[in-house]
């Protein structure tokens, strides 16, 4: 008689994410983790918990800086805080936001952004909105050695073409052209792609259209990853309440009752106590 054992398969472990850990976790059917840091001290906890891909967002424009859009914030902006965030990490693969206006004018342009975010933060990639209205930009930067992740769907940064922050690609013309884009960058070169926004059962269509990782934001569970802003995952912020979004902690009331006890026991004297002090 044969006993027959069903075996799992083991979990790879990847003790530094790069683009072919990224490729090979697709192929093995592993989820991609993704999440931002903007900072030293927040991207060592990120990369210490397992997260494969850490993203330095331009949407550090709205919960760094206080910005209402992406728009604002600027290249130099972009290269300080991914310096902060790659001196942090050993384990995660960073890439960084190329902000707007640092690569639609042209390739020539845009490749020279890509390098300033290589050389001065150390970055190991950089991740552009758009389709084939930026292909060749993109085009210029993979040939010069820069991986890069495309960014389809909601395109935050051109919020005053689309006027609202609604779900993208409802419509079969619009779908189509993203799923012509996606097969396109892939083609192209990018190494993943960001699906922002767009209906679960187009997001999973282009999944299984395209070989490289897709990773959703407001796009399912079909596809091959996820990614999250931090400050809305931990709850540090409040207004913002997409349907997308699963809050992990609430750090907003948390560090209200914890900083007001600190200034409580200020003003009564409490802090330092005794065994506080020198």
């Amino acid at each position: 008689m044969l006993i027959c054992l069903r075996m799992s398969k083991a979990k790879k472990e990847y003790k530094r994410i790069t683009v072919k850990s990224l490729l090979d976790m697709k192929m093995d059917g592993e989820k991609i983790s993704m999440l931002t840091a903007y900072d030293f001290t927040t991207a060592t906890i990120v990369d210490i918990s397992g997260i494969d891909i850490i993203l330095v967002g331009d949407s550090a424009s709205n919960v760094m800086a206080g910005h209402e859009t992406t728009l604002p914030i600027t290249l130099d902006q972009m290269i300080y805080h991914a310096s902060g965030v790659i001196r942090a990490v050993k384990r995660a693969l960073v890439v960084v936001d190329l902000p707007f206006g640092s690569y639609q004018s042209d390739p020539k342009g845009a490749l020279k952004s890509a390098i300033r975010i290589m050389k001065e933060s150390g970055s190991h990639a950089v991740k552009l909105e758009g389709g084939k209205e930026v292909k060749d930009s993109i085009k210029r930067i993979i040939k010069a050695g820069v991986p890069v992740m495309g960014h389809l769907g909601l395109t935050p940064q051109s919020i005053y073409k689309f006027g609202t922050y609604t779900v993208r690609a409802k419509e079969e013309e619009e779908a189509k052209q993203l799923i012509e884009d996606a097969i396109m960058l892939e083609k192209i070169g990018c190494f993943a792609i960001v699906l922002e926004k767009v209906p679960s059962d187009l997001a999973a269509k282009v999944s299984k259209k395209v070989k490289i990782p897709v990773i959703g934001i407001g796009a399912g569970n079909k596809v091959d990853g996820q990614v999250l802003v931090i400050h809305d995952m931990l709850g540090m912020t409040k207004e913002f309440n997409p349907r997308f979004l699963r809050r992990y902690m609430n750090l907003y009331d948390d560090m209200n009752k914890a900083i007001s006890k600190y200034s409580k026991d200020v003003k009564s004297g409490n802090f330092p106590n005794s065994k506080e002090q020198y």
